[in-house]
């Protein structure tokens, strides 16, 4: 028999790839990180000897979620200025708060509850965009968890940085303390059009080609917005990021909620990307990303919880619920977003918008391991016709039991494993008294 790390034995496998795949009484055999065979049970319990053997019952494994947009950070700011307008959440609200409280204390503690509460839904990479990413990056690796750091470029001065050329330098820095660490990789994140001069944005374009990495950026998220750039430059935001060079494969789009048809022709013929996050654009009535017609033009979406402090969490498993029965209502067409289409967004899409499709996002052999076992076995997902649809229209992450990065447990029988999730609530219940005593003041 063939030794591997760990065979994992599942009532169904949905790989993701090839599409709307369903593979029965199936499990998978881990090595070194990676999946090594993906087979019926009774031909993996024949073929491997394995030094771990975990039997999943009516569990329904699928790739490790990626959350492809969030300021994980933010949960220390859960709920605080809630049923507001974007700009006055922002201005008013958010900015004022993370001017006065965001610190790498601030940071690690955050992003720390985030990635609890993450890896319990099922999520193995998130897309960070947030200040501090160093030390985002640093408790990403004590965690064992997969992320993409945003270096952060934003026109309004923090804790972290003062100008536009100190967040840019920080950046660069940033990318290059992790160019050959495991788990992390790097993208530039400039907060939006609006919060970052051209110049810079020029700047962050070549520096992007030059290092090879994405461009993470909030774009047309808002009527206003739009109406604000025409105003002020003549120009729609995407136009403007055009003639600035920045539309591109690289290019990650995030909301696009105000697209019109030749905007979204331009997306796919430069081959950008688009970050839906549809729970925390109705939250922030910002609009609806146009799903369908993204999809029917060939444009890559994929799916995010932005920051829980306009969501109100981090559960992409309920996410992707919402983006499927969105894209549904705003076309007028219920085959508009199917299931394995909004579980598509949720891992292969994401990966391949980060360039690391030939890594994650599907169950294929050769690929990391990282996966997301999520049982069917309760009467609130019974009876199951099509594991497919029950995964995106009845589970919950609270169904999440079972979660492996690069092959090795991170949450076990519904327990966090390198992460001590009673000493992060202790912090985030302290940074809760010290901002409401602030606030109050």
């Amino acid at each position: 028999m063939e030794r591997v790390d760990t065979v994992i034995h599942a009532r169904w496998v949905l790989p993701v790839e090839p599409a709307e795949t369903v593979l029965e009484d199936h499990g998978v055999a881990l090595r070194d990180g990676r999946i090594a065979a993906v087979a019926p049970n009774d031909e993996l319990r024949r073929r491997y000897e394995a030094g771990e053997r975990r039997e999943l019952g009516e569990h329904a494994l699928i790739p490790g979620l990626i959350n492809a947009h969030t300021h994980s950070a933010m949960t220390l700011l859960r709920g605080m200025a809630d049923d507001l307008p974007l700009m006055t959440w922002l201005t008013e609200h958010i900015w004022p708060a993370e001017q006065r409280w965001v610190s790498e204390a601030f940071i690690r503690d955050g992003s720390t509850l985030a990635m609890g509460e993450m890896l319990l839904s099922g999520v193995t990479c998130f897309n960070d965009m947030y200040f501090f990413p160093g030390v985002t990056g640093e408790a990403a690796r004590e965690v064992g968890m997969r992320a993409v750091l945003g270096m952060i470029v934003i026109g309004v001065p923090s804790g972290y940085a003062q100008s536009l050329e100190e967040y840019l330098d920080k950046g660069l820095a940033l990318h290059e303390a992790y160019r050959d660490k495991p788990l992390v990789r790097t993208a530039f994140a400039p907060h939006s059009p609006y919060a970052v001069e051209d110049a810079f944005l020029e700047r962050i374009g070549r520096h992007a080609e030059e290092l090879d990495v994405p461009v993470h950026i909030h774009l047309q998220e808002t009527a206003d917005e739009v109406a604000q750039s025409l105003r002020e430059t003549g120009q729609r935001p995407l136009q403007r990021l055009d003639g600035l060079g920045l539309v591109s494969p690289r290019l990650l789009a995030v909301h696009a909620t105000q697209l019109e048809q030749a905007e979204i022709d331009r997306l796919a013929e430069a081959g950008a990307h688009v970050l839906h996050c549809p729970e925390a654009n109705l939250k922030l009535a910002s609009g609806f990303c146009p799903t369908a017609a993204l999809r029917q033009a060939g444009v890559n979406v994929a799916l995010g919880t932005d920051g829980v402090a306009s969501n109100n969490d981090l559960d992409l498993i309920g996410e992707m619920r919402t983006a499927a029965l969105l894209g549904k209502a705003v076309s007028g067409d219920a085959a508009a977003l199917p299931a394995d289409e909004a579980l598509r967004m949720a891992t292969l899409n994401a990966a391949r918008a980060f360039g690391m499709d030939d890594e994650l996002g599907s169950i294929v052999p050769g690929k990391a391991a990282d996966l997301a076992a999520v049982s069917l076995a309760d009467l609130d997902v019974r009876p199951v016709y099509n594991p497919l649809s029950q995964l995106v229209y009845a589970a919950t992450r609270q169904h999440v039991t079972d979660v492996w990065v690069a092959g090795e447990p991170r949450v076990r029988d519904r327990q966090l494993t390198t992460l001590d999730a009673d000493a992060a609530v202790e912090r985030a219940e302290a940074w809760r008294a010290r901002i409401a005593a602030g606030r109050a003041q």
